[in-house]
């Protein structure tokens, strides 16, 4: 079937609380938690310091240097939703400012990640609506060519399908299938507790090397101190 043209209106998102409890980790710890999968590609970068999310993705399929179907995803926001931008081919325009973010945010949008540009930067930053994006790029865009919205899509090399919990902070951007999103939740909070643990050994001065039992395979593998 034609995967352009198309508006999904009804989709499944991921248990709220679920979403709650996600919301609470970092990506590099939700990552781990999840079996190593689901990061972005690392050039996805947030538009300005501080700026981080968490919510459930409605996804929307853009055309290069055409931001008609921007404004086709506005309609399908819903409260706490994170809008996940993907391009056909690579794209560097800015298809994204203040105006879209200003209805954007009206509509409860958590933020947006776009594997493409945007633009106005310091007034995105005022309105505190964050973006993670692929560049920042004053050139302008058209309306003249459908894409889709609420389809699966691949986003700076990741599977988003509308549903899921998507979360971004400094360390980039992690996707969770809505599947799977309480058990990552729960995962995630064994691993920050068992990390709480090991930060205070290493805070009374205990290494690595003796912590994580080190030492034998070390020297299994030919590693020689040399006075």
């Amino acid at each position: 079937m034609n995967q352009l043209g198309i508006v999904k209106r009804n989709i499944s998102r991921a248990d709220p609380t679920a979403v709650a409890q996600l919301a609470r980790f970092g990506v590099a710890t939700i990552h781990e938690a999840m079996g190593r999968v689901g990061l972005m590609r690392p050039y996805m970068r947030p538009v300005y310091p501080g700026a981080r999310m968490c919510g459930t993705a409605v996804t929307v399929l853009l055309q290069p240097g055409d931001n008609w179907m921007m404004h086709v995803v506005a309609e399908q926001i819903q409260q706490g939703d994170v809008v996940i931008a993907a391009c056909t081919s690579e794209s560097f325009d800015g298809f994204f400012g203040d105006l879209l973010a200003t209805s954007f945010q009206a509509r409860g949008a958590k933020g947006l990640i776009i594997d493409g540009g945007v633009r106005d930067v310091d007034e995105l930053e005022n309105m505190k609506f964050p973006v993670f994006s692929r560049a920042i790029c004053a050139k302008g865009t058209i309306k003249a060519t459908l894409g889709s919205v609420n389809i699966a899509v691949v986003c700076a090399g990741a599977v988003v399908n509308p549903g899921d919990v998507v979360i971004a902070d400094v360390d980039g951007v992690v996707v969770v299938p809505a599947a799977i999103a309480q058990q990552v939740a729960d995962a995630a909070a064994k691993r920050e507790s068992l990390e709480a643990a090991k930060r205070a050994q290493f805070a009374a001065g205990v290494l690595g090397l003796d912590m994580y039992k080190m030492r034998e395979p070390l020297a299994q593998a030919g590693l020689r101190y040399i006075d």
